[in-house]
């Protein structure tokens, strides 16, 4: 395997990086260092590439660009795997006039990344979407009641399957779908071998500083008060993100062209569990101050895995309150 992963300068990018590089395979990572958290965290997460990188451990090269501004056809001519993990992500952020960001770098890079595959030998694209591309579905065979409040209706079906409606209810979770339907079509109309991973939720080491688990444990950590919206009876699916890169690799190897996989934790938990969660983890006392709904957020998320277990042979090995721990030891560890 010789891959070029895009966003390689992210949380899950680096993180796959390091294992294929510690795996003896050769690596070529692009990122354009995007304004969306601090660029000196995103360096912090190449660290180990630039530093230990060297013989007898395979090459690793970076290139800070953007997609849309590479030369993809020179970039691929040596490349047998593709691990598209580039984007902009946030699923508040992706109203009004930053949806502009969302099309550029959700739509259009992906656009133009699959059509540079067109009639080269690469073996897999794996692209990396989201759980955020199914909304809060309704249950089957029960019509919405009616047309202006369908999408914030409760979900009442206990998991999602990736053959089940797709309905977002935010302008990020319609670009990853927009991308995931490109990927199909440059499968169907010109054999690139693309498959697609619906990750839950992913936490752990280099979480991005916008999630809710790196906000939840460094607020515990210096006293300040969390932010929770809603009644914190919502529901997530997380994802450790060791397996995730684990699906990743095995999507590369095993994952058959064309199709799409649901990659989830296991554990469907309460937001108000995983804070008794944390305050467990931390030793620390948590001041919860609670606040309305957020537009676009999903009531609930709960993977049906059933497709990756038996097509990757996936089975998620962290547990959620063991993977916490080790965001906490991350957070806590000096840079």
């Amino acid at each position: 395997m010789k891959a070029l992963i895009t966003g390689v300068a992210g949380f899950i990018g680096s993180t796959l990086a390091e294992r294929l590089v510690r795996e003896g395979i050769d690596v070529v990572g692009i990122d354009n260092f995007s304004d969306y958290y601090s660029r000196a965290q995103k360096e912090q997460n190449l660290k180990w590439l630039h530093t230990t990188v060297k013989e007898p451990w395979p090459r690793f090269r970076f290139i800070e660009t953007r997609i849309q501004d590479t030369d993809l056809a020179t970039l691929l001519a040596d490349r047998t795997h593709v691990f598209h993990l580039a984007g902009q992500p946030g699923v508040r952020k992706s109203w009004g006039r930053d949806f502009d960001i969302y099309t550029s770098d959700n739509i259009q890079a992906t656009q133009m990344l699959l059509d540079a595959c067109v009639g080269t030998s690469i073996e897999r694209l794996v692209y990396a979407s989201s759980s955020s591309v199914y909304g809060d579905v309704l249950p089957a065979n029960t019509a919405p009641p009616s047309a202006w409040n369908w999408a914030r209706t409760e979900s009442r079906d206990s998991r999602l399957r990736e053959d089940g409606p797709t309905r977002p209810v935010s302008p990020y979770g319609v670009s990853k779908l927009a991308a995931e339907h490109l990927c199909s079509l440059y499968h169907s109309n010109y054999d690139v071998p693309s498959v697609s991973l619906r990750f839950f939720t992913v936490y752990g080491p280099r979480q991005r500083p916008d999630m809710a688990f790196h906000k939840f444990l460094l607020a515990a950590h210096t006293g300040q008060p969390i932010t929770l919206y809603g009644d914190g009876q919502q529901t997530r699916d997380f994802t450790y993100v060791d397996d995730i890169v684990t699906a990743l690799i095995s999507a590369a190897t095993r994952g058959v062209p064309g199709h799409v996989y649901n990659i989830g934790g296991g554990t469907r938990v309460t937001v108000r569990q995983v804070l008794h969660m944390i305050e467990r983890v931390t030793g620390k006392s948590l001041n919860i101050v609670d606040v309305g709904s957020q537009k676009g957020d999903m009531r609930h998320t709960y993977a049906d895995t059933t497709l990756a277990r038996t097509e990757l042979g996936f089975a998620p090995t962290m547990d959620l309150e063991r993977g916490l721990a080790a965001e906490y030891a991350w957070l806590l560890s000096p840079a």
